[in-house]
């Protein structure tokens, strides 16, 4: 028998190339889910069925097997390591970003904004800012205090195939439905944190090829770029070859642009990877820009049903009439801006020399 893999989920986004990843070193792989969700990527493995919520579906499930590897990409954390106490060889767990201070409400901070970049040694939130990023972290400490040489990941948010809060959907529906203009918050200039399912999904299994480096620590994935909302919503507008407008406004009247921004304000929210590249040697195996193109390709030829479930978790009603409302006011309160009476408009300064440059004369001192 060969070294044994567990992946608890499987299912999900990054379930199927950790599973194939995993198969392709030579392990054999078992994945447990719910049974709710199979799909073909995976057929191949064995599949247990449980409840991986719960510690006593767990160990119904698992019986008295052993693993070389368990990656915990789904379930409740802190039942799985109990259950797997002096069964696994190496346990890698998937948490997230918003165990930071600040992540979900970024006006802890004074200003407000959580850092920039944001280190896996930043501060954590604390129970009285935000009971659920606290219990995020309380349970990461939980993880370590019984497997000290555990390798944790706080994912960001998740793109591609089989996500069920495609962010991307927000801009493909409203290209599909050939909408005129999208508006975008503060002209859509913020950086959220994102991983693509191939990369993210690479990222750990680089802490399995590597386990000496990867146990005992703790690493932020994430796409190496960092794109903006805007950027996005450009590359999937030239992928989709569609003519819009792209309207940009004040984030609290940009209603419509709420479940881009993902949060009530557009401050940034960028944690930083270098540890995983530093530690594990990690790069993208797709780029985001080509990340971006593949997930708008999956959502069209898997396009979520209209008011089905993913819709209700991106919280979007794609009320195209109310946005229609706004953008036309908008446009026109903007249209005739006023004369300032500006004897001479204020420049970028003199180090900058891009495009709207101010022309002045020269002086030459001879």
């Amino acid at each position: 028998m060969g070294n044994q893999a567990l992946v608890i989920g499987g299912t999900g986004p990054t379930g199927p190339p950790l599973a194939l990843g995993l198969a392709s070193r030579g392990y054999d792989v078992t994945l447990l889910h719910s049974g709710n969700h199979e799909v073909p990527e995976v057929a191949e493995f064995r599949h247990l069925h449980g409840d991986v919520f719960s510690e006593e579906g767990l160990r119904e499930a698992i019986g008295d097997s052993s693993f070389d590897v368990v990656v915990a990409s789904y379930g409740r954390l802190r039942s799985i390591a109990d259950v797997l106490l002096g069964r696994v060889g190496h346990l890698l767990s998937i948490g997230g970003a918003p165990v930071y201070r600040g992540f979900f409400d970024p006006a802890v901070h004074v200003p407000p904004g959580l850092p920039v970049p944001t280190r896996e040694d930043a501060e954590l939130a604390n129970e009285a800012d935000d009971g659920k990023s606290y219990r995020i972290g309380r349970t990461e400490q939980m993880l370590f205090e019984a497997h000290p040489n555990a390798t944790h990941f706080r994912y960001p948010y998740v793109y591609g195939p089989r996500q069920l809060a495609p962010r991307e959907w927000c801009v493909v529906r409203r290209i599909l439905d050939g909408r005129p203009h999208i508006v975008l918050p503060d002209d859509g200039l913020s950086l959220i944190p994102f991983g693509y399912v191939d990369n993210l999904a690479h990222a750990i299994l680089l802490a399995v090829d590597q386990p000496d480096a990867a146990m005992g620590e703790i690493f932020n994935c994430g796409d190496d770029e960092k794109l903006t909302i805007r950027q996005v919503v450009e590359i999937i507008t030239d992928e989709l070859d569609h003519t819009w407008d792209l309207v940009s406004m004040p984030a609290d009247l940009a209603l419509p642009a709420r479940p881009l921004m993902m949060n009530y304000r557009t401050t940034h929210r960028v944690v930083d990877t270098a540890k995983l590249r530093d530690l594990l040697g990690y790069r993208d195996v797709v780029p985001a820009r080509q990340a971006v193109r593949l997930a708008t390709q999956w959502l069209v030829a898997n396009p979520p049903e209209l008011g089905g479930y993913e819709e209700g978790a991106l919280q979007d009603p794609f009320d195209y009439e109310a946005e229609d409302r706004l953008v036309a006011w908008w446009k026109k309160a903007t249209a005739n801006p006023p004369d300032l009476g500006y004897d001479e408009l204020p420049g970028y300064g003199k180090s900058y020399a891009g495009p709207g440059t101010r022309n002045v004369r020269a002086t030459t001192r001879i």
